[in-house]
């Protein structure tokens, strides 16, 4: 019993151990090819920077290594199950005819791989964008051929199936802008309003900790409206992706303080009250 063991594992023990080195090997050098394939082939998009075409190789490079990474396990246990005597002719075949059943319902998940495709190559977008699908929005953490994975402020996981995504919002692509509307009171003097608005976002933009976030200055831009309590103002800027949330927060702030030096009324929604004579 003892000889039948040590001769086992001298025929095929050995072989098993030798399919797995060879499988790490494998994945290993495949992924450091895929990744130099990758960044030398994909075509340099001229409205990405750096940071941004990283982003998309990335996601490419991820997806090129999941799909082989599968590949390789199937072909290792297949590899592995014929050294321990089992015939693998009937489980191909089986697959075979399995693969015929589920390709009758399996519309869906073709639907899901080639729209999955179709993203990637378009580089809609990719890991680390914010995006949103109809009511979905976060943060892009994990793109596959089938899903994408987003994870949004509240830190819920969203697993999205690319064959049920119609619409992609990238709010992070290029560039972003910071895009608000404030009232102010109808006594206020509007030419004095633009003079405070356009000094307080041409400060901010020249700021040291906030420069770099800003391509372009927030700056009046309309008088948007004429409210029940004020006239609302449009103010535009640009900013780096992903910075327009901050430096909108941060102009709010400054806008308040710039506004009471100036006395200048943020108006909110009043009513009055007659009573009637007796």
């Amino acid at each position: 019993m003892q000889n039948q063991i040590i001769l086992w594992i001298q025929e095929h023990g050995l072989q098993i151990v030798l399919i797995f080195a060879v499988a790490l090997v494998v994945r290993k050098f495949s992924s450091v090819f895929i990744e130099k394939t990758v960044r030398r082939l994909i075509v340099s998009d001229k409205f990405l920077d750096n940071k941004e075409e990283k982003q998309r190789e990335d996601t490419i490079i991820k997806i090129f290594e999941n799909t082989l990474g599968i590949t390789v396990w199937i072909v290792i246990v297949l590899m592995i199950l014929s050294e321990l005597g089992v015939e693998i002719g009937p489980i191909l075949a089986a697959a075979g005819i399995a693969g015929v059943a589920i390709g009758f319902g399996g519309q869906y998940f073709i639907r899901d791989l080639i729209s999955g495709l179709f993203i990637i190559v378009e580089n809609q977008y990719r890991i680390g964008d914010v995006v949103c699908f109809s009511k979905i929005c976060g943060l892009v953490e994990d793109v596959s051929l089938r899903k994408t994975i987003l994870r949004d402020l509240d830190g819920t996981v969203h697993h999205v199936p690319h064959g049920e995504i119609t619409t992609v919002s990238n709010l992070s692509k290029e560039y972003a802008r910071v895009n608000l509307n404030i009232s102010v009171s109808y006594a206020s003097d509007l030419e004095n309003v633009i003079k405070v608005v356009n000094k307080v976002g041409k400060e901010l933009a020249e700021d040291g900790d906030w420069e770099e976030h800003i391509k372009k200055a927030p700056q009046f831009l309309r008088v948007d409206a004429f409210e029940d309590s004020g006239i609302a103002i449009k103010i535009l800027g640009e900013t780096k992706p992903l910075k327009q949330w901050d430096v909108t927060g941060e102009l709010r702030k400054r806008l308040k303080i710039a506004f009471d030096k100036e006395g200048i009324e943020i108006p909110f929604p009043q009513r009055v009250i007659h009573t009637a004579k007796q």
